[in-house]
């Protein structure tokens, strides 16, 4: 493997490290999951917007593809929202957990959004997943609106990851992201204004360790990850960074267990679901790969 190559992969790993570690600042930050979005937005936009400038990347399109991304910025929005409201409702293991069970919503909204077929081993895996969860609810019902919370980031985050596929048809991942934080911030914004308590002295009156904290979310783990996972898809296969991007809920639990195991120390059983969820989602992206590799030389 050339160095340009193993450095990229190794770079793609730290960036998976990054994901995983997403969760971590979550659990560290003391302010409630919409307000925790919100900061997360602004900061990662003025971040991606100082890049398009320094890039003087072009951000003229069509009112059409404004409207589509506007939707999907709000998406995204409701996927971060629910799964920090994970994390506060129950702990990081168990939002990540449930975070897996996206691959099982992607094979249903996949042939929806696409037209295709539905693969017969997917109804088999969308069993064994909720197979997986029943297992963790059983076990953890105590947590379970972060439960319910965990698995509607995941059917929202799946959303979001099809319909930003039909995107980067059409336009780069710069300017996507760029209107869909735009959306994002202003969605968020209304909300509060007309449905929480709206921006109040006290919403602004933030800690020191929770600014760091947010800084590092926003900058690294947001606008850093999300520029430097467009360009090692320059060297590395689509299919090589989805599969290693299924360890982020691994590389999470464990970094949960380490910093946090009072609170993160779950029963035998929630392990068994987690590793029968993780586990299909692995066994998912390999078939896949071998169905398109499969079509492309037939």
């Amino acid at each position: 493997m050339p160095n340009a190559k193993v450095k990229n992969f190794l770079h793609l790993h730290f960036l998976v490290f990054i994901a995983g570690f997403t969760a971590i600042l979550g659990e560290l930050i003391t302010i409630k999951a919409i307000s925790l979005v919100w900061y997360r937005m602004v900061m990662a936009f003025i971040l991606i917007f100082i890049y398009i400038k320094i890039a003087k990347v072009n951000l003229k399109i069509d009112l059409k593809s404004v409207l589509r991304l506007s939707i999907a910025g709000v998406i995204i929005a409701l996927h971060w929202i629910t799964f920090f409201g994970s994390i506060d409702e129950a702990n990081i293991s168990i939002a990540l957990a449930m975070f897996s069970t996206g691959a099982f919503f992607a094979s249903i909204i996949e042939p929806i959004i696409y037209k295709r077929a539905i693969i017969g081993y997917e109804i088999v895996f969308g069993i064994l997943v909720i197979t997986g969860v029943f297992i963790i609810t059983q076990s953890e019902l105590k947590y379970l609106t972060g439960i319910i919370l965990g698995i509607s980031s995941a059917f929202l985050s799946s959303l979001f990851a099809v319909l930003n596929g039909s995107f980067l048809k059409k336009h780069t991942a710069t300017v996507i992201s760029f209107y869909e934080f735009i959306s994002g911030v202003t969605f968020i914004s209304l909300y509060l204004l007309f449905f929480g308590e709206g921006f109040t002295a006290e919403f602004f009156n933030l800690s020191h360790l929770d600014f760091g904290y947010l800084f590092i979310l926003a900058s690294i783990c947001t606008a850093y990850a999300f520029i430097a996972s467009v360009y090692i898809m320059k060297t590395i296969s689509p299919y090589t960074v989805v599969l290693t991007y299924n360890l982020e809920p691994v590389y999470g639990i464990i970094l949960a267990l380490i910093l946090f195991p009072e609170k993160e120390k779950m029963t035998n059983s929630f392990y068994y679901g987690a590793i029968i969820i993780i586990g299909v989602v692995f066994l998912n992206a390999i078939l896949k790969n071998k169905r398109k590799l499969k079509r492309k030389y037939t």
